[in-house]
Order: structure tokens, then sequence, then C-alpha cells
């Protein structure tokens, strides 16, 4: 079965993550929606309608099987009403739409369990936890977990705690009266950690001695994290290694946060949070009281540094120095409090590698291209 993840055309909502991947590609909960889509139907083949400039990386195809709003967390009983389409069928859910089979002439309406859907950035994290525990049911269903050392203090139902063959927790705190704790293949929890569920760690990913993390959080393949992390979600090979704090945050790929940064995720008058929209090209108002940064792919910050409230990071940026950088810091910017300068492609591209090197990784042909769009039109 081909099954098209299309973007619905808001692309530029989940911006800056979305800058340099589709909406199916983004992680939440647990997974991407291409990985959920895998679970669901091993044999399907996953294709994106997203920005032409992406297309190389993340292919679309002609005449698909099913087109699915990549916006859509499915759930079990939703995924087998798209499965399930007859030919020329479409599916709503009130007047959202979910699924096309062919021409997607005859409108069928689903009435089941509210559907997960994303409609803005801060929704990745705003519903984390109802995609982590859905993910959970689904990794975890029919599977026997891991066993656990008994160095570690467990509070609450263990049956909620997953752990995958090798990985490492000793001497941890975890309590999974507030949600589930999956722990991937080859994680790893150090030595007095204090993890309160619900909490994702994906293959590969560590938390570092002595944590402190609140759901619901994701830690995203080979992501190393320390500190203290309430409900933020990193998307892979991002690092927060040192103390510091971090909430309600999104963090890219590539991403490292350097020693003591810390995010304000609430204004000092407690009020609703504005913050700079990609697709409105300015700052926009927002409903909610806490949001903290959002970093796009292969951007950095020095140690000790601050960011206020709502701040959002593009793609490829480097900030250091004292105080309260701009709540708005734009792809390929290299500075601080004081001003910053254009980052040469280049060097970008370079620093980057440098990075990517250390996992045994680098940048592909493809990947620049994709560095290349932004650079020269954000």
């Amino acid at each position: 079965m081909k099954i098209v993840l299309s973007d619905n055309g808001l692309h530029l909502r989940f911006a800056p993550l979305s800058l340099t991947r589709p909406l199916g590609d983004l992680r939440m909960g647990i997974l991407t929606n291409t990985e959920r889509w895998k679970l669901i139907d091993p044999e399907a083949e996953i294709f994106f309608e997203t920005e032409i400039y992406l297309n190389k990386k993340f292919p679309n195809t002609e005449n698909p099987d099913l087109r699915v709003n990549a916006a859509l967390i499915p759930h079990e009983e939703v995924a087998v009403a798209i499965v399930n389409l007859a030919s020329n069928e479409q599916l709503l859910y009130n007047d959202v739409w979910l699924a096309t089979k062919g021409t997607g002439e005859t409108i069928v309406k689903f009435t089941g369990e509210e559907p997960l859907i994303i409609s803005e950035r801060w929704h990745i994290y705003q519903k984390n936890e109802k995609a982590l525990k859905a993910d959970f049911n689904l990794i975890s269903a029919g599977r026997k977990s891991a066993n656990l050392s008994n160095s570690n203090t467990i509070i609450g139902d263990p049956s909620f705690i997953f752990v995958e063959e090798g990985a490492q927790v000793e001497a941890a705190i975890l309590n999974t009266t507030t949600g589930p704790i999956y722990i991937g293949k080859n994680a790893e929890i150090m030595e007095g950690s204090m993890v309160r569920g619900p909490l994702a760690m994906c293959e590969s990913s560590a938390l570092k001695l002595g944590s402190k993390i609140y759901g619901a959080t994701t830690l995203g393949p080979y992501c190393k994290v320390g500190g203290e992390v309430s409900n933020a979600v990193f998307q892979a090979f991002s690092n927060k290694g040192h103390d510091g704090f971090l909430g309600n945050a999104l963090i890219g790929e590539w991403c490292n946060l350097g020693a003591d940064t810390n995010t304000s995720n609430l204004k000092n008058n407690y009020g609703i949070v504005s913050t700079y929209s990609y697709e409105m090209k300015e700052e926009i108002k927002t409903d909610i009281q806490f949001m903290g940064v959002c970093m796009g792919d292969h951007s950095k910050c020095g140690i000790n540094t601050m960011f206020n409230t709502a701040t959002v990071v593009g793609v490829s940026s480097n900030i250091y120095g004292a105080g309260f950088p701009a709540k708005f810091i734009p792809s390929f910017s290299w500075g601080g409090v004081e001003g910053s300068a254009p980052f040469r492609f280049e060097k970008a591209v370079e620093y980057a590698n440098n990075m990517m090197i250390r996992r045994g990784l680098e940048l592909s042909s493809d990947e620049i291209a994709i560095l290349r769009y932004i650079y020269d039109n954000e």
C-alpha cells in the first residue's frame, strides 16, 4: 500500500522544525507518523506531500492508495477506518479532513474516539502526553519488557515501564503514577536520575547523572539530556548534557544547548504568550501561558545562555553571550544580545558535519540542498 502523508497546507505552521522535514516526519510521543504507519501496516510504502525543496529526501508519488493528513496522530480505531476506506471515499472528523482514497467524492464521517490532531507548533508538547500514551500501548502490545535492575526504585505500576533490549537503568527513581515510561533499545538512564512519566526515550538516548525529568517528555534517538527538563520534545541527535532548565520546549535535530542554558517558559505577569510565526512572518499572540524555546535543526547555544519565554530559533544558528537574545533568531545567524551576523553557508555546513562526524555521519547532498534552500529563502 502506498500512503502519502500530506502537510495539508500547514507546512510553515510548524516551522522552524518543519523547515527541514515534512510534518509526517516530526517526532511526537515516541514515534514519527512515518514510523506509526509502518507499525500499523509493515508493508506500507510512505511518501510525502510537502514543499518541493524537501522532495529529494522525502519523495512524493503519483496515484497513492491513500492520502492521509500528516497532522493526524492515528490511534488504532481511526487507523482502521482509514485503511478500510472504500474506493473514492474521503474521511472527515467534524469538518477536519483525515484521509482520502481515490477521488474522495463520497464523504464519510468518523464517529469513533476523538482523534489526536495537531494544528499549532506548540501542540507538539501540549498534546505529547496523549500521543506518548497511545504510542506506548502500540509498541508494548503483546510484548514483554526486559528486566529492570533491583537498584532502581519504582513508584506506581511497574507494568507502565517498558524496557527494550540493551537498555541500561541503574539507581534511578521511576514514577509511573502520572504516565508510562518507555526506555528504548540501548538507551541509558544514569544513576541518581529522577523520572516522572510519561517519558519516551528512543534508541540510544541517555539521561545524564542526576537528571530531573517531568512528563510529558520525549527524547528522540541518540539524544543526551541532563539537568531539569519538563514537557519537552527532542527530535534526534541533540544534546542538553548539563544542568539548566528546559520546559515546554521543542528541540530539532543536531542541536546543542551549552552548560547551564536556561529557558523561561512563563512570563513574569503570568500572561498569554506571543511568539514568532513563520506562517504569518511576524509575532502572533497565542492562547496559552506556557511556552519555552523552539529550536530548529543544527542550531546551538553557548554556556549560560538565557532564552526568553517563547523564543524561536531558526535552522543552523549559533547563539552566545550574556543576557537575553532576541525572541526570534533567524536561521543562519551568529551572535547574541549585542546583535548577530549572517552565518556563512560553507561554515555552517562545516560545523554541522563536525558534530555529525562524531556519530559516524555527515550531511548528504540532499540535506545540503535543503539547507541551501533555507539559507537563500528565509
